[in-house]
């Protein structure tokens, strides 16, 4: 089994779950199911989600298969589905069954359910004890020759979704009382712009953003920052740094940064820009809680809420990109 845009080759269950956290970026935590879909043995599209706690009642579990076969159905064409969870066999293995279930009856075919319990890696679907220990398989993450490869490809496995979070986590303090007066200045500067009209603060939001695209690296000033999340305001700016925004790591670090350090009521725009930004590079975790924290602060805003939409039901960024919101131009 490989995967899309590397040379990455997996041999075994054990180094299918050493990569996992390289493909959601994140490793996953205890009572979590993850569900890898194939397509002529390449991971084509990675999802995680909660397992019921073991006491919960069967429907529950039934209602996470029959929410997440959709979600993979729309990956199409696939060849099969890989179904990973994470715990105790009281957790897992019962769970992991009655999802096996639900897919084989949707039609996927479920190529394995593998449990990780510790260092350990069973095969629930294999019964032959000389290639699938009814202990299961040891396995070392961090000494794995794939999570070397996945590091040396450029992809990062955080320690948790916490640790997600934490990158566009709001500053406190002296920063944030520095932004907050260097906002209340760009507001001033704003209202004074606005009075020449509409087109003249669409080119000032152009030349912001080209001149910090260009550049993604570079940390902005306190005014610099201000003056940009205040622009961004506006529709049709933030519309243009959607379509400017290109889907490789400086310019999702140069939004988080963005949405970090953004006074907290204009944190929706560049919050959202993180989101499809995120969502473009394949990073659906940080797209999901980077939109998460736009809808945080508004509830209403609306580009957020479609991606969050999108995002839920496992549609491809394309999927956006053809949509009015999607289509802009420069």
């Amino acid at each position: 089994m490989t995967f899309p845009d590397n040379t990455m080759t997996v041999r075994s269950p054990a180094d299918l779950v050493a990569v996992v956290p390289y493909l959601l970026g994140f490793r996953p935590a205890e009572g979590s199911i993850v569900v890898l879909a194939t397509r002529d043995h390449r991971v084509v599209f990675a999802a995680r989600g909660d397992l019921p706690t073991p006491d919960a009642p069967t429907r529950n579990v039934l209602g996470l298969a029959a929410h997440m076969l959709p979600i993979v159905r729309r990956q199409q064409p696939i060849t099969d589905v890989v179904t990973i969870g994470y715990g105790t066999p009281a957790h897992v293995d019962a769970a992991l069954r009655a999802v096996g279930e639900v897919f084989t009856a949707g039609e996927l075919t479920v190529r394995a359910l593998l449990r990780v319990t510790d260092d350990r890696v069973v095969n629930l679907s294999c019964a032959d004890p000389t290639c699938c220990p009814p202990l299961g398989t040891p396995f070392d993450p961090t000494a794995s020759l794939l999570a070397v490869q996945a590091t040396a490809a450029g992809l990062v496995a955080l320690p948790d979704r916490a640790a997600v979070a934490a990158r566009f986590a709001p500053v406190t303090g002296a920063a944030r009382d520095a932004i907050h007066h260097a906002t209340d200045r760009a507001l001033a500067r704003l209202t004074t712009l606005t009075a020449a009209g509409g087109a003249a603060v669409d080119a000032a939001g152009a030349h912001a953003l080209r001149d910090a695209l260009r550049q993604p690296d570079r940390r902005l000033t306190d005014d610099e920052l201000a003056w940009l999340t205040v622009l961004l305001t506006r529709t049709s700016v933030r519309d243009l740094a959607v379509n400017l925004t290109q889907p490789h790591d400086p310019h999702v670090t140069f939004w988080a940064e963005l949405t970090r350090r953004a006074h907290e009521p204009l944190v929706p725009a560049p919050a959202t820009l993180l989101a499809v930004t995120a969502w473009r590079c394949g990073d659906g975790a940080l797209a999901v809680m980077a939109a998460e924290r736009a809808l945080q602060v508004d509830p209403t805003y609306p580009l957020a809420d479609l991606l969050l939409r999108a995002l839920h039901a496992g549609l491809p960024p394309s999927a956006f990109d053809r949509t009015p919101e999607g289509r802009t131009n420069p």
